[in-house]
């Protein structure tokens, strides 16, 4: 609950601490006396538009601090902590508001933007008057309320998990259908791509070993004809090996004449012979491996073509040819895997749509009977609100073919505000008393289901007196049993009730006369004074002293 209320140099407040405790508090004053302005003050802390005519006159800048008490799994801790915003401790919201129209925002002193204290803002407080419709402008907040009187969190919840699997479903399929249908547009390519390579089936470095083949027996072709000129050299009839081993006899013949002269020479010729008999062997042997077939080369070559034909058809290397077929059988195997995997994922898709609509019918049908008995609490509390001829209820419109994460119904709350006349939209319907009113017996209703901890009315019993007036008080205090409840009143009848009670008043502040607001606690008997002075007027009599102790008696 807000613990404390500080402003300062706000339009005519220059210094003001509020100490709020629990249970009813109540603002009451004369009719200019500033209890706008302090609202307005409390809604800027709240992240509320910032005006540069906000700030007093004469001063730079205004500021506006407002500091809370909460559990520590409240929804606004969770927010700050989800946003990295460090809070132990009380939570402090403060905005500075600049003459110039600009406005700082901070959270337990960290600057942060104005729609993130918003946020956090959002769950702690409700502001509500009788032109002041947040809370009651947006079906979703109907159907949020509607949940939270029945008690469906858990049932909502189900509901979204299922929407969100569906969503899910939905986005796998719809990825794996795009996927499929790209691959599909390419498939006829793949295949035929794939049976060509097949058929080629290139091997790696096959390239390289084929170009090397071909050169070596274009090469030999070349050269055959100097080695067939070198082997007759070394071989044919003119061949000195002949002669060379002639001469090399006779001299072995001669060698027991002279063998000191003789056998140097026969060695000579003999490793003469011996080196002709190697180079013709080794001539021979090159003879032997220069031989081809034709055919050979002509198969190389149509080998080695195609792979290169491949090769720039594909813009691929030709080493590379054995992984582009291996590619496009993985594509070919991904297409057939995929037509599969689209059925299962449809499959996936049809189970999570009959989860979602069960769970969703479950919550469509909890909420029906849930709007029952919400009608009911709420038209129990509009006699005694002058409204006894009105008739609440909770319209809701259930189409299965717009699901949303919240289910599939769309609820609205109507009022038919005299017999005979057509009901409508809440918002359409009543007047501003009216929908103040309205608002309070939901509040009642609601007030430990659906509620933020704090709540302001601003003057929602103008116009009203009496028994009218003194039932809003009632439903106030009752309010106040279960949050925290701010109100600004003229009604003595709901002064009376209050268990705080806060005069506002405006005069010199002393410093060159300027005009101020004040706003001062109450005392039991101060308390008397100012509800005799809001029956009675300018001029307070015994009287109106009487029935003020007697409404506080009362409502003791």
């Amino acid at each position: 609950m807000l613990i404390q209320l500080s402003i300062r140099d706000i339009v005519l407040i220059d210094k003001l601490d509020l100490e709020c405790g629990s249970g009813l508090m109540v603002l009451t004053g004369e009719t200019g006396a500033g209890k706008s302005i302090l609202l307005d003050a409390f809604a800027l802390a709240l992240g509320g538009r910032g005006d540069g005519s906000l700030v007093r006159t004469g001063e730079s800048q205004g500021q506006v601090t407002a500091v809370f008490d909460l559990p520590a799994k409240h929804a606004a801790r969770e927010s700050a902590n989800a946003q990295d915003i460090d809070i132990e401790g009380d939570l402090i919201l403060r905005r500075v508001q600049m003459a110039d129209g600009r406005t700082r925002a901070f959270i337990n002193d960290q600057p942060v933007s104005v729609q993130t204290l918003r946020s956090i803002a959002a769950p702690l407080v409700e502001i509500h008057g009788q032109h002041d419709d947040r809370a009651l402008v947006d079906p979703a907040m109907h159907r949020a309320l509607l949940d939270a009187f029945g008690g469906l969190q858990k049932q909502v919840e189900a509901v979204r998990v299922c929407h969100t699997g569906l969503k899910e479903a939905k986005a796998l399929l719809a990825d794996e259908e795009e996927r499929i249908a790209r691959v599909r547009a390419d498939g006829d390519y793949f295949r035929h791509a794939h049976e060509e390579l097949t058929r080629l089936a290139p091997r790696e470095k096959e390239e390289g070993d084929l170009a090397a083949k071909r050169t070596g027996m274009m090469q030999a072709e070349k050269v055959t004809s100097e080695l067939r000129e070198a082997s007759e050299a070394l071989t044919g009839g003119q061949s000195p090996i002949v002669a060379l081993s002639s001469v090399m006899r006779r001299l072995e013949r001669r060698a027991p004449q002279a063998p000191e002269l003789i056998d140097p020479s026969v060695k000579a010729f003999s490793l003469a012979l011996d080196a002709l008999d190697g180079a013709a062997q080794v001539v021979d042997q090159a003879l032997r491996d220069a031989q081809f077939d034709p055919r050979e080369l002509e198969q190389t070559e149509e080998r080695l073509f195609a792979l290169r034909a491949a090769s720039r058809k594909y813009n691929v290397p030709a080493d590379d040819l054995a992984k582009l077929a291996e590619k496009f059988a993985a594509d070919i195997s991904s297409l057939d895997a995929g037509e599969i995997n689209l059925t299962k994922l449809a499959r996936a898709v049809d189970e999570a749509a009959k989860a979602y609509q069960a769970a969703a019918a479950t919550l469509s049908k909890s909420r029906a009977t849930t709007a029952k008995g919400l009608d009911k609490a709420v038209n129990a509390e509009l006699a005694p609100l002058k409204l006894e001829r009105a008739i609440f209820t909770t319209q809701i419109d259930t189409d299965a073919n717009e699901p949303g994460p919240d289910g599939i119904d769309r609820i609205e709350f109507w009022v038919q505000t005299n017999p005979g006349t057509r009901p409508g939209p809440m918002m359409k319907v009543a007047s501003g008393g009216e929908l103040a009113r309205f608002m309070l017996a939901l509040k009642v209703v609601l007030a430990d289901r659906g509620s933020a901890p704090t709540l302001v009315f601003d003057e929602i019993d103008t116009g009203v007196g009496g028994a009218v007036a003194d039932a809003i008080g009632a439903r106030l205090a009752r309010l106040s049993s279960k949050v925290q409840v701010l109100a600004v009143t003229h009604a003595p009848q709901v002064a009376a009730r209050a268990r705080g009670h806060f005069r506002i008043a405006k005069g010199e502040t002393g410093k060159g006369k300027r005009i101020a607001t004040r706003v001062e606690p109450l005392a039991a008997h101060e308390r008397q004074e100012e509800i005799a002075r809001m029956l009675a007027g300018a001029t307070i009599t015994d009287e109106a002293r009487a029935a003020a102790a007697k409404l506080l008696q009362n409502a003791g």
